[in-house]
């Protein structure tokens, strides 16, 4: 991250968020699953007063609409991906073959895209999952990252 951006953490029901905004732009959501200390301003830009307001919508009904100025940093490839996240409803999943299938490319590449998402909860990379079972998120297969992908799984089909 450059220095221009500020940072601001909230709490939340799924534990702290780090938000990186400059005046005029989103740029990266990140789930802080450690104690991690991470210098913040005191005061809260009106982006970033938009954007923690607009997550506590969504953690009290998960069909809050997103409608933040974001920057798109990533590969047309992991663009392409994020995009196609973006139109899974709340409430349901895709995994990664089926996703891979309207592609045209791998399980494995959408799932790195996944992995690579800096967006957090708002591209939506949370809703795919394995043939098999929920698989995996922010790269890991179990602990706290699961955890989180369940509930956040659990708390979009209580809201559909």
């Amino acid at each position: 991250m450059t220095s221009h951006l500020s940072k601001t953490i909230f709490a939340s029901p799924v534990g702290r968020i780090l938000l990186y905004t400059s005046e005029s732009h989103l740029h990266c959501v990140e789930l802080l699953f450690s104690n991690v200390e991470v210098e913040t301003k005191d005061t809260l830009s009106t982006l970033a007063q938009k954007t923690v307001e607009q997550f506590h919508s969504y953690f009290t009904n998960a069909q809050t609409e997103w409608t933040l100025p974001i920057i798109e940093r990533g590969t047309v490839f992991q663009k392409k991906v994020w995009r196609h996240l973006q139109t899974i409803p709340v409430g349901e999943t895709q995994s990664y073959s089926e996703i891979a299938q309207i592609l045209g490319t791998s399980a494995r590449a959408v799932g790195n895209a996944c992995r690579a998402n800096p967006l957090a909860i708002i591209v939506p990379c949370h809703r795919v999952v394995s043939k098999s079972g929920i698989g995996g998120y922010y790269g890991k297969r179990d602990g706290s990252e699961i955890n989180l992908k369940q509930w956040l799984l659990s708390h979009e089909s209580n809201h559909t």
